[in-house]
């Protein structure tokens, strides 16, 4: 190892024990971390295809092993996912939004839509053994509450969600925006934290590559903060949201490095659009990604 691999270690074994995120020895094989896998997937609304099966038989075609359907209707199409996933290597990763009402309001009855509606999408998205529903807790477009107030609510409702989750053998996973999206949660480290509050292994947190360009101070920092919680990723190109490499620079080496470092095993999804044809960009972002997991090595 030369000088600067040695200091590039270094920090990264710093910033995780600074962050108290740091696996414990004997978690993997002979003390290791679990080795981390590259696993692509995409939001069905991505994917090019006039119906299911040619979505799936394009991404499959081209190395993705995960769909990240919306939650809207998900309940009635478990049937028409099963079938169409049958013999195939592609599986449910996390489902995206598609609850009603908001978990963080000052009306109880919005509350308490939220939490129903998420429920029914909770039990749909364990029987197609989806790691979880992906929650934005609350809005810039809705009426904003103090932020001690807001967390507690929010940790309350999470606590009944998550013992629902757990139930169904999935969970929900807290998503932060930017602040142009978003007026409460935008740090995975601040995610990470309300997770840990609830105490229940049904609550677990995810993270988005765009949103990170805004908010975290790096990739690297953001991931570490969130390390065991962490359950699923959102991938795009860093300035403009659309196909990673479609902007100038797209980088994610050093997120993909605290990925490999914490051992993680869920999948990065494309949440993007695209100034080009899909059947085109989304084969070469899959190569971009796998180039940079590749280049992003911790030893």
């Amino acid at each position: 190892m030369d000088r600067r691999s040695f200091i590039t270690m270094s920090a990264i074994a710093g910033a995780a024990m600074v962050s108290g995120c740091a696996r414990p020895a004997g978690n993997g094989t002979n003390g290791r971390t679990p080795e981390a896998k590259l696993k692509l997937a995409s939001q069905e609304g991505v994917a090019p295809g006039e119906s299911l099966n040619e979505k799936l038989d394009f991404l499959e075609e081209h190395g993705f092993t995960g769909l990240e359907p919306h939650g809207a209707n998900l309940a009635e199409r478990v049937g028409e996912f099963e079938n169409a996933l049958a013999n195939r290597q592609i599986k449910i990763c996390a489902v995206v939004a598609g609850f009603r009402g908001f978990l963080i309001a000052k009306d109880p009855a919005v509350r308490q839509e939220a939490v129903d509606s998420i429920k029914t999408i909770l039990e749909a998205a364990g029987a197609l053994g989806s790691t979880g529903l992906i929650v934005v807790p609350a809005f810039n477009r809705q009426e904003s509450l103090p932020h001690r107030e807001s967390r507690e609510m929010l940790v309350e409702k999470l606590q009944e969600l998550g013992e629902f989750a757990q139930r169904h053998n999935t969970r929900i996973l807290l998503e932060p925006l930017n602040r142009r999206e978003a007026y409460f949660l935008r740090l995975l480290a601040d995610a990470a934290a309300i997770a840990k509050d609830t105490e229940s292994n049904g609550i677990g947190v995810m993270g988005d590559f765009w949103h990170m360009t805004w908010e975290e101070t790096s990739d690297m920092c953001g991931i570490f903060s969130a390390a065991d919680f962490l359950h699923h990723m959102h991938i795009a190109s860093r300035q403009r949201r659309r196909m990673p490499g479609e902007d100038e620079g797209d980088d994610y080496t050093k997120g993909f490095k605290a990925l490999k470092y914490i051992g993680y095993n869920d999948y990065i999804s494309l949440e993007c659009g695209s100034d080009g044809d899909r059947r085109e960009t989304i084969p070469a972002a899959a190569n971009l990604m796998r180039e940079q997991w590749e280049k992003a090595s911790i030893c």
